[in-house]
């Protein structure tokens, strides 16, 4: 099983690496669910990371709130997304949606292939949740067709426990079966994870709690 830790900047990626995380997703702010770090902690984390070979995927996000983003925002994600593939990570998350709470194919698509060309795998991140069970399905090929490697999802709403989303999680698990990797997260915890891979039946888990 694949433990992806989420933090927040450098200071406890030593320590959750000594722990056994085997990926980490950096981030900046967890307390607004996590934005791009800056340039010094990207390139901190890497250079540790990958002296441990360990991965790391990068959170591109501008700002809290929102996945709808501006094309000057959309700008600032295609750079933060270049300098990521320059400082050698090895993947990077990101969502877009419209208004409507639509996947903004096209604002995905331009991350999409700046990322490609970095040599960069993508990670859709919990935007996901905020489409209708319909919608998702629907996401899931087109995600899986346009060489995204995989969707973190917490299968419900953040503040439902997620014993109340595990039958969504199977479902969705079912839906991407041989096409895209599913990557549950939020909620799952040191004490609960092995309970919920065994539910679930999947490889890898995402949370910030899974090592303590």
């Amino acid at each position: 099983m694949i433990k992806e830790v989420c933090v927040e900047n450098f200071t406890n990626v030593p320590l959750m690496i000594e722990r056994g995380a085997d990926r980490i997703e950096l981030n900046n702010d967890l307390s607004v669910g996590g934005t791009t770090p800056s340039f010094g902690v990207i390139k901190k984390t890497v250079e540790y990371a990958h002296k441990h070979d360990v991965p790391v995927i990068v959170m591109i996000r501008p700002r809290g709130g929102n996945f709808v983003y501006s094309e000057d925002e959309l700008e600032i994600m295609i750079n933060d997304i270049q300098i990521c593939s320059l400082l050698g990570v090895d993947g990077v998350t990101f969502g877009c949606l419209t208004r409507e709470k639509h996947l903004d194919k096209r604002a995905m698509n331009r991350l999409l292939s700046v990322a490609h060309a970095g040599d960069l795998e993508v990670v859709m991140h919990m935007a996901f949740d905020e489409l209708t069970n319909a919608e998702q399905k629907e996401a899931i090929d087109w995600l899986s067709q346009n060489r995204v490697k995989r969707i973190l999802t917490y299968g419900g709403p953040l503040n439902q426990p997620i014993s109340h989303t595990l039958d969504h999680l199977k479902e969705v698990v079912k839906q991407a079966k041989n096409k895209i990797e599913i990557l549950p997260g939020g909620g799952i915890t040191k004490v609960n994870v092995n309970k919920i891979v065994e539910q679930i039946k999947i490889k890898q888990v995402h949370g910030t709690k899974l090592l303590g």
